[in-house]
């Protein structure tokens, strides 16, 4: 797989939405290995279909292709969404309490999950998911949000590779959450 050969679209179809779906159970928190879990990172939210497409109804997820094959994906989720999957309601709280805490206005995008196959890895696809994600949303949102586990040290350091910069940590269902932000 050569990293010219990736594409980057918005999910279009019920079979894009499926493919995230078997990748995401792929590499789900309780799907891999400890070791897995701390060199390649982990997901932890499993989402159903009904809600993934509500979802990309409201914002279409953005996706990365390689032969018609989805490799990679980052879920959008508006503000609407905050109490449909009740894991990630805390999530919505306390970005709303850093963004009051900084007393200034934010419109933003909450990237629900990103994930790219193992197989495409070291190709630039965590990258070029964000900077199409960003170019996309960029007259829309001020910023993309999202929280990642404090264990999630390979997807922590990706996020503040690319830009991300902590808003907040905080704990909830005894994990240990960074809030992190980047302007669109």
């Amino acid at each position: 797989m050569l990293k010219t050969d990736i594409t980057y679209h918005r999910a279009s179809t019920a079979e894009d939405l499926h493919q995230i779906l078997n990748l995401q159970k792929k590499n789900l928190y309780d799907a891999i290995s400890k070791d897995s879990k701390e060199k390649e990172g982990f997901l932890t939210v499993k989402h159903d279909f009904e809600l993934l497409k509500k979802m990309n109804d409201a914002c279409p997820h953005f996706i990365a292709k390689y032969n018609a094959k989805v490799v990679g994906y980052a879920l959008s989720m508006v503000r609407e969404f905050r109490d449909q999957i009740p894991v990630l309601i805390p999530m919505f709280t306390e970005i709303d309490k850093a963004i009051n805490e900084q007393n200034r206005p934010l419109n933003y995008m909450v990237m629900g999950q990103v994930c790219v196959d193992k197989e495409a890895r070291g190709q630039g696809v965590f990258r070029g998911l964000y900077q199409y994600m960003a170019q996309e949303l960029k007259h829309k949102f001020d910023a993309i949000i999202t929280e990642v586990d404090i264990k999630n040290k390979r997807s922590s350091y990706a996020h503040k590779a690319i830009g991300f910069k902590v808003l907040k940590n905080y704990t909830s269902n005894g994990q240990f959450w960074e809030i992190i932000s980047l302007n669109t």
